[in-house]
């Protein structure tokens, strides 16, 4: 059992869920069948993330690349969310986890949006957990979209160039204030053994903390949760001070 310092525990982690597909094809069943394991495994995600008195939980549920591949698998993995929150929302409300979007999901399917506004308006009050799910999320497309928001303000004369910080800018990103209000994250947890950040909170990451794991992400147990953050804990972070 990995023993975990309380006190050094990350107030927020963001995972990139990968891995799915490979689980899948390795035990010859439907890509489908990997997203629906990979949900599972999300809902362990959270409920660990919560028993460890994490603040904040941000997945990579769907990037703007997704909507590439087939129709098949993304109205399937749209259904799954469906489903997720038909029979988990009471528990997550029961668990005082609060629930928000990071990404422009008003173009997702609309029985999905539908769950999701449901989930959100439900869990608003919750003042536990905040579970971030990054649906239809790029970080290139979030940063263009802050600086065309902030663009806005210069030209209509409410700010001058001058008036724009790092702050500001952090601001208008989905995790800023203007939106799920998150601090950035210590932790980024990458699964099934791939080495890159796939356009995911990259003005976020700047000094994260960030753990490879190998293993695919449907058989991402709270044991593999805890040595990852045991890893995380085994470092000293200087913000690139000495």
């Amino acid at each position: 059992m990995t023993e975990l310092i309380k006190e050094r525990m990350p107030k927020h982690v963001a995972i990139i869920m990968d891995g799915n597909g490979r689980w899948a094809k390795k035990r010859g069943v439907p890509r489908l069948a990997g997203h629906r394991a990979g949900m599972e495994a999300m809902k362990k995600a959270v409920n660990h993330s919560d028993a460890l008195g994490i603040k904040y939980l941000t997945v990579y549920a769907f990037s703007t690349e997704n909507w590439k591949r087939s129709m098949e698998e993304v109205s399937g993995i749209f259904k799954l969310l469906v489903t997720f929150v038909n029979r988990d929302l009471r528990e997550l409300i029961d668990n005082n986890v609060k629930v928000k979007v990071l990404g422009d999901y008003s173009s997702i399917p609309d029985a999905s949006l539908k769950a999701l506004e449901k989930t959100i308006e439900d869990t608003k009050d919750n003042t536990g957990l905040q579970f971030n799910i990054a649906l239809n999320y790029g970080g290139r497309d979030e940063i263009r979209r802050a600086v065309e928001a902030i663009g806005e303000r210069c030209a209509n004369g409410e700010i001058a160039p001058e008036d724009i910080t790092e702050e500001l800018i952090g601001s208008y990103m989905w995790t800023g204030s203007e939106h799920a209000d998150a601090p950035d994250p210590e932790l980024i947890i990458r699964t099934s053994g791939e080495y890159r950040l796939s356009n995911f909170l990259l003005w976020q990451s700047a000094y994260s903390e960030f753990v490879f794991s190998d293993v695919l992400w449907p058989d991402f147990t709270d044991e593999e949760y805890d040595r990852c953050i045991a890893d995380y804990q085994s470092r000293e972070r200087r913000f690139g001070g000495r």
